[in-house]
């Protein structure tokens, strides 16, 4: 149930379902925080989500209501996340992602099996006759309100790397280089390829589950992100240390 509202523009709701996760604070300085987001939890309020966060649980253990993300993760996915404490520092780190100057490198865990040809969109392969790393170049476009993200023919605005990385049995370790940063944007180029996810209940096709079913995460971690820091000109180096779960099944 959401009554009333906070100064703050955030709704305060009322019975909100407990995430037994906690995002772990990996580096801190003046300007910024960045911590180790679990799967499950949002970047920010939204919808039924708000004490349920990373940025309201961690403006609450710093006492700085000012914090704000500079970019943002699904709920889904897990990984390094940036927020900016400064507010006079917001938009030197926001522009950093805005402009693709951040270098983003994701894991994930999906089939190994042939790939399919995807409907639009193209794949180029980067080291022939290997299959990988490959290219996937598409139109991606997300609508609010919408749970998927389709591709279309058109202007392409969605470019990732994918790398095979190891093999498990009947799944492998895939690396991922996002170029772009499109909402869904790696889930929807593995599915396109025939290679959904493991634990992806939007793609290829949605699955309904209970809001506190936590058996079955997207095997998604933003696992590294690389950037030149703005105001010292050092760079900064981030790496996630949540595991990949290579016991789910595909």
């Amino acid at each position: 149930m959401v009554v009333g509202s906070e100064q703050r523009e955030h709704r305060i709701v009322l019975e909100e379902p407990q995430i037994p996760f906690e995002p772990k604070v990996i580096y801190e300085d003046r300007r910024i925080i960045v911590v180790d987001k679990p799967h499950f939890l949002a970047t920010m309020p939204r919808g039924m989500w708000h004490a349920e966060t990373v940025l309201i649980k961690i403006r609450k253990l710093y006492g700085e209501p000012d914090i704000i993300p500079a970019h943002r993760l699904d709920r889904a996915t897990a990984g390094v996340l940036v927020l900016v404490r400064d507010p006079a520092a917001r938009r030197a780190y926001q522009m950093l992602f805005q402009e693709h100057r951040v270098r983003k490198v994701y894991q994930c865990l999906a089939p190994v099996r042939p790939m399919v040809r995807p409907r639009t969109g193209t794949v180029r392969h980067l080291a022939p006759p290997r299959v990988f790393p490959l290219e996937r170049r598409s139109r991606v476009i997300k609508r609010r309100g919408v749970l998927q993200a389709w591709e279309e023919r058109g202007l392409v605005n969605a470019i990732t790397g994918i790398e095979l990385t190891t093999g498990q049995g009947c799944l492998a370790t895939y690396t991922l280089y996002p170029q772009t940063g499109k909402t869904h944007q790696l889930r929807v180029h593995m599915s396109s390829l025939g290679l959904p996810i493991v634990g992806d209940d939007l793609y290829p096709r949605i699955q309904t589950r209970a809001y506190d079913d936590f058996s079955r995460p997207l095997q998604l971690v933003a696992r590294r992100l690389e950037f030149t820091d703005p105001f010292t000109g050092v760079k900064r180096t981030f790496t996630s240390s949540v595991p990949l779960d290579s016991q789910e099944e595909a």
